[in-house]
């Protein structure tokens, strides 16, 4: 008669434990791979605003012909978004941009315009401006 060792008790204990390991990496791969898609999704929300915007500038600034908001819109529908906002802010074109990402509505903004555009309001004179 053969005496039990004492490993004899944990064979296969290793197989519950490598599953259990590859089960974690592949959740973890997972989770990594959808945070990459999710943050390349709102970057080229991003792309598309700054897109727009510069050439809803263009426009404005009478580079190119045609309505601001209208360019800006086909710029923003070449990028597969869609134009929420469109409006004009001193020599500056402030667009708004909106797409879905993973299900989720990913909103941004761009503002686009000459140097100078965005004017310092406050009552005390400006110091650094020359």
């Amino acid at each position: 008669m053969r005496r039990a060792t004492r490993w004899g008790a944990d064979r296969g204990a290793g197989t519950p434990l490598v599953v259990g390991v590859l089960a974690a990496v592949a959740i973890a791969g997972l989770t990594l791979i959808g945070a990459a898609s999710a943050l390349a999704g709102a970057h080229r929300v991003t792309v598309a605003a700054d897109a727009a915007a510069l050439a809803a500038a263009d426009v404005m600034l009478g580079w190119v012909p045609g309505d601001p908001c209208e360019v800006a819109e086909r710029v923003a529908v070449a990028h597969d978004t869609v134009l929420a906002g469109c409006r004009t802010e001193g020599l500056s074109m402030i667009v708004t941009v909106r797409a879905p990402v993973l299900g989720v509505s990913v909103e941004r903004s761009a503002r686009a315009g000459p140097p100078g555009a965005r004017a310092v309001r406050t009552r005390a004179p400006c110091v650094w401006c020359g």
